[in-house]
């Protein structure tokens, strides 16, 4: 009953609750300052700074600030050019709306003059909202004033409210490494919302987060194109370790001339083609020949439509060194050749995968790697790498990681990650002596 409660009704996120304190607070300040103001324009400026990310919040606050600045000036130069030219009736009111429509013209073009056609919006707003409401105050000056202050005042408690937390400790000297499928991402192949802010705050901060895949950085890179990572990932199931920001392979485990050749060689006799995938200048190559099977024809259309893979229809150069091969065929032609490989010795010389695809039902998939390729050797090396020595692992298989993900729960990685990484501070005279 709890858990369809939770997926019915999701659970009052901390930006609900620091938006209904920081219009709380308006209210407050309103309260002190005798009502002087328009609390209602603090509470919106209040609200827009009220950002995802901290680093929102402020350019938020900025664009809010100056769409004031430049409104609230021309709302004042029209007021004072109004008191020189009254003109009354139907006539005054004709003149007075060509004059605003006209002004707006300039109040947009000065957004555009300062480079900062973001505050236009707001310019607008503020503008307007003092020549066409404000125009017949006994003193409009001061509503101009106080229309400034307002949103000031919202700006400031709406930066406080939405940057404040407790202090905590931060653990760097710990490496998180996370796996992907089944761990950190849903069943759409997506990060959650909450796993998505969360953890990109956490990044943003310092934390040593990683991921440890068996996939390539061109397939990793789709689902995590908008998360902050800024460590190296291990891809290819260890095979590599890449640098996502700058674009670069910073180790590999790559199979010897001679061990490629005799794989080829095999696959041949087998009457059997494969996929094999090589590293040339921090480019991920994958040479193959014309595929005759419609799964293998189906799955190069998929593929080779992303920028970080690059298929070519020819053999492999005796000048390039693999990283791994692979092979897609019915599920009975894989197992026949994977028993092939153990009965002339490659399991014992190479690291081989061999597992059914979720993508082509009735179909395996079979991947030939140096021996040396493990996520654990590469994790090693990343560890010397960063000079930590603490570890934390996530991941669906029990036995292999220090924290199992349960099947579902695409969240669990990043509520744990919290809490091993963020520590709340206690003062001195309340710890326990």
């Amino acid at each position: 009953m709890e858990k369809i409660l939770s997926k019915k009704f999701p659970k009052i996120g901390l930006r609900i609750i620091k938006s209904s304190v920081a219009v709380a607070l308006c209210y407050l300040v309103s309260f002190l300052r005798g009502n002087s103001g328009i609390v209602f324009y603090s509470q919106l400026a209040a609200l827009w700074c009220m950002q995802v990310y901290v680093e929102n919040t402020r350019k938020n606050a900025i664009q809010r600030t100056i769409g004031t600045v430049i409104g609230a000036l021309y709302g004042l130069v029209f007021l004072l050019m109004k008191n020189q030219v009254r003109i009354l009736g139907k006539t005054g009111a004709i003149v007075d709306a060509a004059a605003i429509s006209l002004m707006l013209i300039a109040v947009l073009y000065t957004t555009v003059l300062i480079k900062k056609k973001q505050a236009s919006y707001f310019s607008c707003v503020v503008f307007l909202s003092i020549v066409v409401n404000h125009m017949t105050d006994a003193n409009p000056y001061l509503f101009v004033w106080n229309r400034f202050l307002d949103t000031m005042i919202g700006i400031a408690i709406g930066i406080g409210v939405n940057c404040f937390s407790l202090p905590k400790e931060k653990h760097k000297d710990i490496l998180f490494i996370s796996g992907l499928d089944d761990t950190l991402l849903n069943s759409k192949e997506s990060l959650s919302d909450y796993s998505r802010v969360e953890l990109n705050r956490m990044l943003d901060e310092g934390v040593n987060f990683t991921i440890s895949t068996m996939r390539t950085p061109a397939s990793l890179m789709e689902p995590m194109h908008d998360i902050r990572l800024k460590l190296p990932v291990i891809a290819m199931d260890g095979a590599v370790l890449y640098d996502i920001r700058e674009k670069m392979y910073l180790k590999t485990y790559v199979m010897s001339s001679a061990e490629s050749k005799e794989v080829l060689s095999l696959i041949k006799e087998q009457g059997l083609m494969c996929f094999t995938n090589v590293i040339v200048d921090d480019m991920l190559v994958i040479y193959y020949d014309e595929p005759v099977d419609e799964v293998q024809k189906q799955l190069v259309a998929r593929m080779r439509k992303s920028p970080y893979r690059n298929y070519v229809r020819r053999p492999l150069p005796e000048t390039e060194y693999v990283v791994y091969f692979m092979m897609l065929y019915p599920d009975d032609v894989i197992n026949d050749f994977y028993h092939v490989l153990k009965e002339r010795g490659f399991a014992e010389k190479l690291k081989i995968l061999y597992y059914p695809s979720t993508d082509y039902p009735g179909y395996s998939y079979i991947k030939i790697y140096n021996k040396n390729a493990t996520k654990e050797n590469m994790t090693a090396y990343l560890k010397e790498m960063l000079h930590l020595e603490k570890t934390v692992t996530f991941g669906s298989i029990p036995g292999r990681y220090d924290y199992v993900v349960d099947s579902g729960d695409s969240n669990q990685v990043v509520h744990v990650l919290k809490k091993l990484y963020e520590t709340v501070k206690v003062p001195k005279a309340y710890k326990k002596q």
